[in-house]
């Protein structure tokens, strides 16, 4: 066992005559330019913020976006919205937090109070944002400001398997976005999966599919060492063709019938025609994969004339964190599986290199 409180305190930098030296946060000036600079330490600027020291931060599926197409900046974009951490400073106004709490946040931050967060709907907070943005600043850094933090940030246990820690993380974002596109597509026992994508967020969908009692998971992938995970995840049978091809597959797995439920978790338009070639009639697409395009098909021959819901978006997975916690605390899950490479902070750009390459699936940052 592992005291998180007793080692985010010692993490803390001193510099010489007790002053803290800069701390380092990773930027992205360009696509395929990822840097990790000294800047000034993060504080507070509101009474409703709190500042977290980072223990374990990762890199996302969904920064791989900008990193193939961001145009060339001077001031650089602050990169990373998941992390575990221990509060540093409170603001006066946040309540049910103090320094030395061992913490994980939602990869967007919100009051928790507002008519939206009641609603379960967090990522559409009216006082609510995104980290990785100028103001903001990014997590996969040494430090980061927390805005709305009484609203934003779960307490873990401040003693905790240290094991944990990676499963733990994805309660920030990918296991609770892949559970946000199976409640949202309505898995339930007896129904069909099919989920597309073999990235975190896809096996993410199969682990949380199969915790809601899916009958048949069918995962469409091509990545070997991806897909045998998602079989341990409960995949009962992958599809590795693409295309027309893929759809015909699994469209001849389920008798000619289609799916229940297709879970896309790519976010590109093949994705998403893929998806309303699978789904069966009366059935539901939910998608997760942050879209690459605005427009794609809705019309009569995609999902009118089979009476399809679609469905999808930001995961509010601060809506989901109480929930998921005890299954990962008390071992039933494991999703921290989806990691596979770590890397110290300094390092980062190593891990966008082989995630962009898929020499790794998803990396670990440790500040």
């Amino acid at each position: 066992m592992i005291n998180l409180r007793e080692r985010g305190r010692d993490r803390l930098p001193t510099g010489e005559r007790g002053y803290p030296p800069p701390m380092r946060a990773t930027f992205m000036y360009g696509a395929g330019d990822v840097r990790v600079e000294d800047v000034a330490d993060a504080k507070p600027h509101e009474p409703t913020d709190a500042v977290v020291r980072v223990t374990l931060a990762c890199v996302c599926g969904s920064d791989l976006h900008p990193y193939h197409s961001l145009p060339t900046t001077d001031d650089g974009l602050p990169m990373g919205h998941e992390f575990l951490g221990v509060v540093e400073e409170v603001g006066s106004e946040v309540t049910g937090l103090a320094p030395g709490d061992f913490v994980v946040s939602p990869f967007a931050f919100s009051d928790n109070t507002c008519a939206f967060c009641r609603d379960g709907l967090q990522t559409a907070c009216v006082r609510g944002g995104w980290y990785g943005v100028p103001g903001i600043g990014g997590t996969q850094a040494e430090a980061v400001r927390v805005p709305q933090a009484a609203g934003t940030l779960v307490r873990l246990p401040p003693d905790v398997d240290e094991a944990l820690l990676p499963s733990l993380l994805t309660l920030s974002d990918v296991y609770l976005t892949g559970w946000h596109a199976a409640h949202l597509g309505r898995v339930a026992p007896g129904r069909t999966v099919t989920v597309i994508g073999d990235g975190a967020v896809g096996l993410s969908a199969v682990l949380a599919s199969r915790r809601m009692g899916a009958e048949r998971i069918i995962l469409m992938g091509r990545h070997p060492a991806r897909t045998d995970l998602g079989r341990e995840f409960g995949a009962t049978d992958v599809v590795a063709e693409r295309g027309e091809e893929g759809v015909a597959k699994v469209r001849d797995l389920t008798g000619g019938e289609g799916s229940h439920v297709v879970l896309e978790a790519v976010g590109h338009l093949p994705a998403y025609e893929q998806a309303y070639g699978v789904v069966r009639p009366g059935g539901v697409i939910s998608r997760v994969g942050v879209p690459q395009y605005q427009q794609a098909p809705v019309g009569t021959d995609s999902l009118f004339n089979k009476n399809v819901t679609l469905t999808g978006g930001p995961a509010p997975v601060r809506a989901y964190i109480e929930q998921a916690l005890p299954d990962v605390l008390e071992g039933r899950i494991n999703p921290g599986r989806v990691f596979d490479q770590a890397v110290p902070l300094d390092r980062v750009a190593d891990a966008y290199r082989a995630m962009d390459s898929r020499a790794a699936l998803k990396v670990l940052v440790r500040p």
